[in-house]
């Protein structure tokens, strides 16, 4: 049902506009807030996730030379494993 006054669709007009520029001022309070943190974070040295993941593995497969290579130690020197 749509009103005849003016004085409602003023008013109306009005809360549209003020729930426009507030959506805006929280995307624009977002983003503010996301290059404060990538300027307090970018002197940090951090790793990326697929570098993370890639030394990992290859600390994995450390591990496991080195268990193997252990392993065929002990059986030179005829020693049992401990």
């Amino acid at each position: 049902m749509q009103s005849d006054n003016p004085m409602v669709s003023d008013f109306v007009k009005l809360m549209n506009s003020a729930a426009g520029t507030f959506a805006g001022m929280t995307r624009e309070a977002r983003e503010a807030a996301r290059e404060r943190m990538k300027g307090a974070f970018g002197g940090l040295d951090f790793v990326t996730r697929e570098e993370f993941d890639a030394v990992k593995e290859m600390a994995a497969k450390a591990r496991e030379e080195n268990e193997k290579l252990a392993e065929r130690l002990a059986a030179l020197e005829g020693k049992p494993k401990k």
